[in-house]
């Protein structure tokens, strides 16, 4: 039997773990944070470590940089897993720190997924952090400004991490063949698909590299071909890879049948992606976009629609949540279509990047103190609600000099219909009001 176990090979280690960087230098990307200069990059040197909240997608370098800091501020490492962990282990971790400090060592506790962490359990880290005993980092892909207690959010930093780069993914690609199976060939195109299907995650795209290694050494395919690898990796790479051609044509797909008033269609193209493995809330944010271009106020409800159909996927998950993403996406495709407000937004902004700044009229300004009332701020302005039908006819809100641009022009379909009846009837009496004061002159 002792025989036996002395023949069977050592667990082999995971490319990610043998690739993760042993020094700053090292770090793929977060030349925001890491660059000469930058915030982190002076921490470093300093040597002073501060606690923080690091705020990225996965597979950007968080736990890295974690781990980097405990080495370069010679500090006590504690790692815990919101998943995995409650107050328990919030406890032992604070008890290790207390005997690290007693030999005079400074313990760095880095705290993966934070958000996961109701808000007792974020609590129970305050006091610690307050006293010094700890230096607290915390991972999490979701925004902190809503998933971490605004007390624990105040003693600590924000970074934000950024997904790798093209460059930066194509660099790491090179160095994990290196380590991994230098005598392996990938061909462009093979290449180019595994760092897209990745998409900006240095963890990912790991993952498969080793997926295709043993996939070619098993079918002694050399080298390694595009095709090979969608037949290699799992069924969402043959449907389509995230970072590929076939996902925008996908996603175009979808909101041109959407625009087009195709309920089938619309719901055709989302079932192709949600099979394919998309992001049901990159989907779903997708949404919110054809209902504030195509659809705007010729029918609110279709925006508030998209924003509940992505709130209940946060409640329910998959596949529950799913049906509400389809449903919207049905009432998006049956919707009336408007792109009035966003082709107005559009002509508003190219207006303004290129005009000057113009000045704030007289009777639309604010007017708190006796001074600036002296100099005829808020004088003559018309209180709306004080006229007939809250409208003060012929009154002027855009600066002197600026003729209406009319750029909202509402269509007449839907509820725009009858947004473009009421400013038809109120243009009517300003142009009323003015030929009245041109006869007065």
């Amino acid at each position: 039997m002792a025989d036996l176990f002395e023949s069977l090979e050592p667990p082999r280690v995971p490319l990610a773990e043998r690739m993760r960087p042993k020094m700053l230098d090292e770090v793929a990307g977060q030349a925001h944070l890491l660059g000469p200069g930058k915030p982190l990059r002076l921490a470093f040197e300093a040597r002073r470590p501060h606690s923080m909240i690091l705020w990225g997608p996965p597979g950007v370098g968080k736990t890295t940089l974690a781990r980097l800091m405990a080495e370069g501020f010679d500090a006590e490492f504690i790692a815990l897993s919101a998943v995995f962990s409650g107050v328990k282990e919030i406890r032992e971790a604070i008890q290790q720190a207390q005997v690290a400090k007693a030999r005079g060592r400074h313990t760095i506790l880095f705290v993966d997924e934070v958000h996961r962490f109701n808000k007792a359990q974020q609590d129970a880290f305050l006091p610690y952090v307050e006293q010094g005993l700890v230096t607290f980092i915390g991972a999490t892909t979701e925004n902190p400004s809503f998933e971490v207690n605004s007390a624990l959010l105040s003693r600590a930093a924000v970074y934000v991490l950024e997904a790798l780069d093209a460059e930066a993914m194509a660099a790491l690609f090179e160095r994990a063949r290196a380590v991994a199976c230098p005598a392996l060939v990938f061909e462009d195109d093979a290449r180019e698909r595994l760092i897209g299907f990745a998409d900006g995650d240095a963890r990912r795209l790991m993952n498969l590299i080793e997926q295709v290694q043993v996939a070619a050494e098993t079918a002694s395919v050399a080298p390694v071909t595009g095709a090979f690898v969608e037949q290699a990796l799992s069924r969402s790479l043959r449907r389509f890879d995230k970072g590929g051609e076939a996902f925008y044509d996908q996603i175009s797909a979808l909101h041109k049948s959407v625009r087009g008033s195709d309920p089938d269609a619309s719901l055709y193209w989302l079932c192709r992606m949600l099979d394919g493995g998309a992001d049901p809330l990159y989907l779903g944010r997708r949404l919110i976009r054809m209902a504030v271009e195509d659809i705007g106020l010729a029918d609110p409800r279709a925006l508030e629609m998209a924003l509940n159909a992505i709130a209940t996927y946060e409640r329910l998950g998959s596949p529950e949540g799913e049906l509400a993403l389809a449903q919207a996406t049905i009432f998006l495709a049956c919707a009336a279509k408007s792109n009035a407000a966003y082709t107005a937004y559009n002509a508003a902004r190219a207006f303004v990047a290129k005009d000057g700044s113009r000045p704030v009229p007289l009777h639309l300004r604010n007017a708190p103190t006796r001074l600036m009332k002296s100099l005829d701020y808020g004088k003559a302005y018309r209180y709306a609600h004080d006229e007939p039908d809250a409208y003060a006819v012929g009154e002027n809100y855009l600066p002197e000099g600026l003729d209406a641009p009319n750029w909202y022009q509402p269509t007449p379909r839907g509820l725009e219909g009858k947004i473009a009846e009421k400013l038809a009837r109120l243009r009517a009496l300003d142009a009323a009001a003015a030929a009245r004061k041109s006869d007065n002159q």
